[in-house]
């Protein structure tokens, strides 16, 4: 029960972080590497927000998410569109200047959070008292950023599958040469869904923060997890990503009161390969 229930919190997380990647590749076509800087940097904001300003982590994170989409709109318009207009008629090739481009970026915003906060390990002290879940003590904190996650990804469901703008971003994602035969601006929606997944990105590092201790050299490690994610619910697939995101959580869980905390890594990246190698589209996606 510990396992399980400590499992779906941490893993609520995981599936937070692997939407925003989701949205941003299955929309935009871009892979970004520069993903877990974005998300550490949102952790950076909420705890300069709550140790400087005394601002409650729960209203900043209200405050996060706007400014993590203004953010991946900008980003988008200065860096990626440059990207997307040398690509027009080449397959293939935003994604791979995509990852060449958002690989110098990572290094940027790296040094720009070293610089700033240092590479010492940060964390904040925000509701931590324990909670009786099934039996189970679980951190205040840590409930409060599953509810959010949880509300969050559902949230994203739901627009997607019942509003318009929903049914012109998975348009885009599923036949983004046909879109504009229907009056889609394939551009500006696919830097809407950019921006919309900086915005996830920017909600999950705030929750991150609220209840875990993290530095600036950790953006590659939640990069890593969030694509080991989106590849094992098949890319382009959100509810596959929610789904991924919790079984992660609950396999490291598990690994990591079994065995050895530090074995979970290899074994998140065991499952990884074992679905690159036996099912690549992804455990919740279809074959072509």
């Amino acid at each position: 029960m510990t396992t399980l229930v400590l499992g779906l919190v941490l893993g609520g997380t995981y599936a937070l972080l692997a939407l925003g990647l989701t949205l941003q590749y299955g929309i935009a076509r871009i892979m970004n590497l520069a993903y877990g800087e974005v998300t550490l940097l949102a952790a950076f904001a909420l705890v300069f927000l709550f140790q400087s300003a005394g601002m409650s982590p729960l209203l900043a994170i209200i405050l996060i998410g706007p400014a993590g989409y203004l953010t991946g709109w900008l980003l988008y318009t200065v860096m990626m569109q440059p990207l997307v207009q040398r690509s027009r008629g080449k397959p293939g090739k935003l994604e791979v200047d995509s990852i060449l481009a958002t690989f110098g970026l990572l290094f940027v915003l790296q040094g720009i959070m070293l610089v700033l906060f240092g590479a010492n390990f940060t964390s904040i002290s925000y509701l931590d008292q324990g909670v009786n879940v099934l039996g189970v003590s679980v951190a205040l904190n840590r409930l409060i950023a599953f509810a959010i996650c949880l509300v969050a990804g559902l949230g994203l469901i739901v627009l997607l599958t019942r509003s318009r703008w929903g049914l012109i971003l998975r348009a885009v994602a599923l036949t983004p040469g046909s879109a504009p035969l229907v009056g889609i601006d394939v551009n500006k929606v696919s830097r809407q869904g950019f921006a919309l997944g900086t915005a996830l990105a920017s909600v999950g590092g705030a929750s991150i923060a609220m209840y875990q201790t993290f530095s600036a050299n950790d953006g590659v490690v939640f990069t890593m997890k969030a694509l080991i994610i989106v590849i094992m619910g098949g890319v382009g697939n959100v509810a596959g990503a929610l789904a991924a995101g919790f079984a992660l959580g609950l396999v490291e869980t598990f690994v990591a009161t079994t065995f050895d905390p530090g074995l979970t890594l290899a074994a998140t990246f065991t499952i990884f390969l074992a679905v690159l190698i036996w099912r690549p589209q992804g455990l919740f996606g279809r074959r072509s």
